[in-house]
Order: structure tokens, then C-alpha cells, then sequence
């Protein structure tokens, strides 16, 4: 593998249209909403994908250093396990994309500052701080979070919460409760995707040290899991969806609806963990339809 091809691979760019989902259901959620600044959604966007690359590149950089990554692992190769990849140059690129985020983030801030008072800045400044955070800790420090079973609350807070109202609230300046419930499907979804690499991870995690949620309570309970995350983010875009029912339109998400259905059901009956690794895919991409579909319902 070239090095700039084993750079491609480390970047992940099959996670991306996941951390695209809560961006993209968030501007459309303004956008029903009547407000929508297009300076908002590019530079949420980038800010975005910095943050998901970062959190890629250093969950390869912690992974190869706790010794996670090894021969026994399922997954693809990662980038410094194939050795084409220092941990050093893993370093200093996390850095690059720590700087990347940090003044993406703070552009970002300043064009929403038309709406926002300095508190307000403020206070979506440390979130901003704290997602970078999150992206290096999950698997790099002391203590990273990812091996210590709360990789899938972190994964809610992000991938969900911040992500989907945190976009709502610098495109609009306001939020409201009922913006938790569209929030709250993406996160569980976002949450199905690690679960999933979980699963198909469960065993050499667990031979390495790596105690993720799956890890700690099995397969099959991991199982039963996964469906509460999938049963759960419909359940929560069905509940928005009748407190604000306007007209059938917004019924348009139900289109992904068998890819979720269909994927989950391969995931109850799964017995070999290698053969999950597709379902990441597919489930990113489900997610991604989910939104969309979901965020142009309310508009139409």
C-alpha cells in the first residue's frame, strides 16, 4: 500500500456520511423552521468532517499504541498497524486536524455571532472544545474513554445531541424541546454503527483489554441492543412527527425505513462477527438517508 493510499484508508471516508447525517437533519430542521444560513451549513459541514477525521486518525493512533490493533483484528488493516504509517507521522496529522477543527470551529462561531450573544458563543465554543476532546480521548490518554465501556454515550452526546440541536441552534439562535427527538434518533443510529464495530471487534477487544459495552455484556445481549437503538431513534422521529404534523409529506423518512429493518434483522441473526463488518456501511449509509429524507419531509 502507497503511503498516500494507507492515508485515504486511515482517514475512514466511509464514517463521513454519518457525521454528515446530524449536520445535514439539523439545517434542515432550521430550514423547516424558516431559517437557514448557507455560511452556517458549509462551515458546520468542514468543521464536521475535521472533527470525524481527527477522531479517525486518533483511534488509530491510540489503538495501535494500547496494542488493540493487531493480527487478530477483524476489521480492515489500520494505518499504523500495516507499518506503512509511523506513530509519529500519526501524531503530528492528528495535530494538523486538531489546528484544522479548531479554526474551522471558530469561523464557524463568528458567523453565527449575528445571532448568538457572547454567552451563547461561549458556550457552543466549549462544546466545540469538548467534541475535539472526545474525538482524541476515545482510544488516546491515560484513561480513553472507548476501553472503559463509554464509547456509546459519548458517540449519543456528539453524533446526536450536540450535532443535530447544536446545528438547529447556530443556524436559528433558539431551540426548542421537541428538537431532541429528531437529535435523539440520529445519536441511537450513530450508536448502532459502534455497536456494530463492536460486535464484529468482540473478541480480540476483549483478549487486548479494550472493554467495550459489547465486551461487558455479550454478543447476544448486544443483539437485543442493537434493536432497542434502531426500534428507538423511529420511535423518536414518529414522536416529532406528531407533534408538529403538518401533512403526509412528512411522513417521506418511512423510506428508509426497510434498509433498517432488513439491516437490523441481519444483525439478530448474525453468527459469524467478521460478517458484520458491511452492515457499518450500510447502517452509515441508512443514517444518512434517514436525515435527509427526513429533514425534506418537513419541507415539502
Amino acid at each position: 500500500m502507497s503511503k498516500t493510499k494507507a492515508w485515504i484508508h486511515a482517514f475512514r471516508l466511509r464514517t463521513l456520511p454519518l457525521a454528515l447525517s446530524n449536520i445535514f437533519l439539523g439545517s434542515l430542521l432550521a430550514a423547516s423552521d424558516h431559517k437557514f444560513s448557507l455560511k452556517i451549513f458549509l462551515l458546520a459541514t468542514l468543521t464536521t468532517l475535521f472533527l470525524q477525521i481527527l477522531s479517525n486518525l486518533a483511534n488509530d493512533l491510540g489503538d495501535s499504541i494500547s496494542g488493540a490493533d493487531n493480527e487478530n483484528r477483524v476489521g480492515p488493516e489500520r494505518a499504523v498497524q500495516s507499518g506503512v504509517i509511523t506513530k509519529k507521522e500519526m501524531t503530528r496529522m492528528v495535530v494538523v486536524f486538531v489546528f484544522l477543527s479548531l479554526v474551522s470551529g471558530l469561523w464557524l462561531l463568528w458567523e453565527a455571532l449575528q445571532l448568538l450573544n457572547y454567552t451563547q458563543a461561549l458556550i457552543m465554543l466549549g462544546v466545540g472544545l469538548l467534541a475535539i476532546g472526545a474525538a482524541i480521548n476515545y482510544t488516546v490518554g491515560k484513561n480513553p474513554y472507548g476501553y472503559s465501556g463509554f464509547g456509546d454515550l459519548f458517540v449519543f452526546l456528539f453524533f446526536g445531541l450536540a450535532g443535530v440541536m447544536g446545528t438547529y441552534f447556530l443556524h436559528t439562535g433558539d431551540l426548542n424541546w421537541t428538537i431532541f427527538l429528531p437529535a435523539t434518533s440520529v445519536g441511537l443510529l450513530s450508536v448502532g454503527v459502534l455497536n456494530l464495530n463492536n460486535m464484529r471487534d468482540i473478541e480480540n477487544d476483549s483478549l487486548s483489554g479494550k472493554r467495550t459495552l459489547v465486551v461487558k455484556i455479550g454478543s447476544e445481549t448486544a443483539k437485543k441492543y442493537h434493536l432497542f437503538l434502531i426500534g428507538f431513534a423511529v420511535l423518536s422521529a414518529c414522536a416529532y412527527i406528531y407533534v408538529h404534523w403538518n401533512s403526509f409529506y412528512q411522513l417521506l423518512f418511512v423510506i428508509s425505513l426497510p434498509l433498517l429493518i432488513k439491516h437490523t434483522a441481519v444483525v439478530i441473526k448474525n453468527k459469524v462477527a467478521r460478517e458484520l463488518d458491511p452492515e457499518l456501511k450500510k447502517l452509515a449509509l441508512s443514517t444518512l438517508l434517514f436525515s435527509l429524507s427526513f429533514g425534506i419531509g418537513l419541507l415539502l
